[in-house]
């Protein structure tokens, strides 16, 4: 009997591959952080997700955006329920931006969906890049999780080379010690692969702290993903961020 990858492999290939040529190996300005083999791009199978991707792929096609956000579930509940719906619209519709999270991403599965029709005919002029605290989540190093994300950005410069990167630090979270005191040093890693030129990194998570550097249940009540009123207290400082980009080309 064939396995679930087994079946679903035909399903992922089938979807329309990005198209345009690739430049030269793009190159960054930070080296690679750790010497472990990390994980390879790989499709999420779960059919939730899957009907997700397919609908990136299918907004793509219809319309190339400005802006592209790419990342995680921090990124997709950012206009998934309608409390957060209005903090989208009120911050981002201008831009004619592309929300193009997925729940529960790690690198790799972000990897694979640029890799299988997320970016086809798209030629933005910024893409929002937050990815990483999964990686974290699953038992990864802070070294590994940077490298997921430094692999994740020269894909980014090989498939959009005109288009700048807003790179943003991890966002903080206090659902898991552990994991609270890894979010720095991920961010300190891949804070070298800016030059703010092509990539500007930008830890604009820390925003969502309070003035005694603590995230809050009413920023985020499940010590991860904002509250609408945490999105509420980001989205301007993103937005300006991103103003700003578009402006200086």
């Amino acid at each position: 009997m064939p396995t679930m990858r087994s079946v679903m492999a035909p399903l992922f290939a089938a979807a329309v591959a990005v198209s345009g040529c690739r430049g030269a190996k793009a190159q960054l300005a930070c080296a690679p952080f750790t010497q472990d083999v990390i994980a390879a791009p790989e499709p999420r199978e779960n059919a939730v997700v899957r009907k997700r991707f397919e609908q990136i792929n299918d907004a793509v096609k219809r319309h190339s955006y400005p802006v592209l956000f790419l990342g995680d579930s921090l990124t997709q509940r950012w206009d998934e329920v309608a409390a957060d719906q209005q903090i989208w619209r009120q911050y981002f519709q201008r831009f004619d931006a592309l929300n193009a999270g997925i729940n529960g991403d790690r690198t790799e599965h972000l990897l694979w969906r640029i890799e299988h029709g997320n970016l086809e005919n798209q030629r933005p002029q910024v893409a929002v890049l937050l990815i990483g605290t999964n990686d974290l989540g699953h038992g990864r190093s802070p070294e590994d999780a940077a490298e997921g994300v430094r692999q994740v950005l020269i894909e980014l410069r090989e498939m959009l080379p005109a288009t700048r990167v807003l790179l943003q630090g991890l966002w903080p979270r206090n659902d898991l010690q552990r994991l609270s005191s890894e979010i720095g040093p991920v961010n300190d890693r891949i804070s070298h692969c800016g030059d703010n030129t092509s990539v500007v990194y930008r830890d604009l998570g820390r925003n969502l702290l309070d003035s005694e550097g603590r995230l809050t249940r009413t920023i985020a009540p499940d010590g991860l993903h904002p509250s609408p009123a945490g999105y509420a207290k980001i989205s301007p400082i993103i937005a300006q961020e991103l103003q700003a980009l578009l402006s200086a080309r």
